[in-house]
């Protein structure tokens, strides 16, 4: 039986959310991180569904974060405030892993879903000081940069993401995006503006004050690392797109698996069933498990 229940860290007078989902304590440290108009929601329902109570059912201890003024974060995000993805990668997330690497005395399994494990990186590469408090990355559909051009594209990132939705955004303090039926959760004009610079430009550099997080990336030994994409993922986790930030990264342990039918998925998974379809619990999740056991040999 899965114990769920929420838990708060203080960070600038925010209090940032986790889910914390066990079996038993003591288990291997999970922390989860969604992506761009998502909450933690995308890794587990109440009802015991999802990666996140997958793993915990295994003995993991796992926490699924919300980012600041997501899900059910405290305060929630409001009209005009003036924090985004900086904040994230300098704040909320290098205080997340040390905390929960203090807290359970253990190195902690990242996993991330699309731009959170964009987020993650760019903060262990900021901060080195987190790489030994990690035991591993585990990214679904994660990219930076897009590089495929097509018809959705042109509609959904060159129109909707990089052009209304920044002018919606400056209008009345934010991006709507549940409303709208784009995500799971809202953004704000930084968090958005931010994404729509990194999603375009070609060199890797952080818009508020320019810090190269390509070149810090090269320094860096990264911990065990898988990344996994989607056959039917056209656009948002591209498996052109993952690998180019395999490499962007300079992850030169990582390891790529493309799921699809022809090799031997249930299905071509694309952006969002990847976590959430019911066939992936008997499909990919099982193949993580697996991988987190032969950590451990």
């Amino acid at each position: 039986m899965l114990t769920q229940k929420s838990e708060f860290i203080m960070v600038n007078e925010h209090q940032l959310h986790l889910r914390h989902i066990f079996k038993e304590t003591g288990g291997q440290p999970v922390l989860m991180v969604h992506g761009a108009i998502e909450n933690g929601r995308i890794f587990y329902t109440e009802s015991g569904k999802g990666l996140a109570c997958y793993l915990a059912e295994q003995g993991f201890d796992v926490y699924v974060a919300d980012l600041r003024g997501r899900g059910d974060c405290e305060p929630r995000l409001q009209p005009f405030d003036n924090y985004g993805q900086y904040e994230s990668i300098n704040e909320d997330l290098p205080e997340t892993i040390r905390t929960l690497a203090e807290r359970t005395g253990q190195t902690v399994h990242l996993v991330a879903h699309s731009w959170g494990g964009v987020l993650l990186t760019a903060a262990m590469a900021r901060y080195p000081d987190l790489l030994p408090r990690v035991r591993s990355k585990v990214y679904f559909g994660t990219k930076r940069h897009i590089s495929v051009f097509s018809l959705e594209r042109l509609i959904k990132i060159e129109l909707l993401w990089c052009r209304f939705g920044p002018w919606v955004s400056k209008r009345i303090g934010y991006l709507p995006a549940k409303k709208w039926g784009m995500g799971s959760d809202d953004e704000t004009i930084d968090s958005l503006a931010h994404s729509s610079a990194w999603v375009k430009e070609i060199h890797w550099r952080d818009p508020h004050d320019e810090f190269d997080y390509a070149a810090a990336c090269q320094g860096i030994t990264w911990p065990p690392s898988l990344f996994l994409a989607g056959e039917n993922d056209s656009l948002l986790g591209h498996p052109t797109d993952v690998q180019r930030f395999i490499k962007e990264s300079n992850n030169l342990c990582a390891e790529y698996r493309l799921l699809s039918v022809a090799n031997g998925s249930a299905l071509d998974y694309d952006h969002i069933n990847i976590l959430t379809h019911p066939k992936a619990v008997n499909d990919h999740f099982p193949q993580i498990l697996n991988w987190y056991l032969a950590l451990s040999h």
